[in-house]
């Protein structure tokens, strides 16, 4: 018996080692195959509501804040701030929801687009976490599945991208802010 836990324990311990894993996180196929893993059980857990809210909190509590939080700095005035599954009219169910009382032409796109700013928070887990994180099979798999969540969750539903549009001269407003960004850069 102590032959066999010696055994497990270096079996474990090797598998932890950065021969097996370094190989594992520098090759783009594996990432792509446990995230596509970890996206394929998520969406397993689709037949259960119930269950399928708790899977996706993390990732709607992500979304739903960053609305919240763009909403607040910019005075669309947030309310109605959801983070559990309601049945919307149309019979679907929504996993989150931020309603907001003041909608005008200078917050719909940024507060309605708030979202994508994970993505920038995702970027810089990468680039400054990744590299000072201890390297092992369980710290890389929750990366994976964190940065999974994040990116996974800064993409706009439909509705982001109707308010987002709802007015075309807060539009032409910041694509020329950015236009201006960019000529600056230049």
């Amino acid at each position: 018996m102590a032959d066999l836990v010696l055994f497990l324990h270096n079996l474990w311990l090797w598998c932890n080692s950065s021969e097996v894993l370094l190989p594992l996180v520098n090759n783009r196929f594996f990432l792509i195959l446990l995230v596509i893993v970890l996206l394929h059980l998520k969406y397993k857990t689709y037949d259960d509501m119930w269950t399928c809210a708790l899977v996706n909190i993390p990732g709607t509590v992500l979304h739903e804040f960053m609305h919240f939080l763009v909403g607040l700095v910019l005075n669309a005035q947030p309310s109605n701030f959801y983070l559990f599954p309601k049945k919307s009219s149309d019979g679907k169910y929504v996993m989150g929801s931020v309603g907001f009382r003041n909608i005008t032409f200078y917050n719909a796109l940024p507060s309605a687009m708030a979202p994508l700013f994970l993505l920038v928070v995702g970027f810089y887990l990468n680039r400054y976490w990744l590299p000072h994180m201890e390297l092992t099979r369980l710290n890389y798999v929750c990366y994976v599945l964190l940065q999974t969540i994040i990116i996974e969750n800064a993409m706009p539903s439909s509705a982001d991208f109707r308010i987002a549009f709802k007015y075309p001269f807060g539009i032409v407003f910041y694509v020329f802010l950015l236009l201006g960004f960019l000529s600056t850069l230049l």
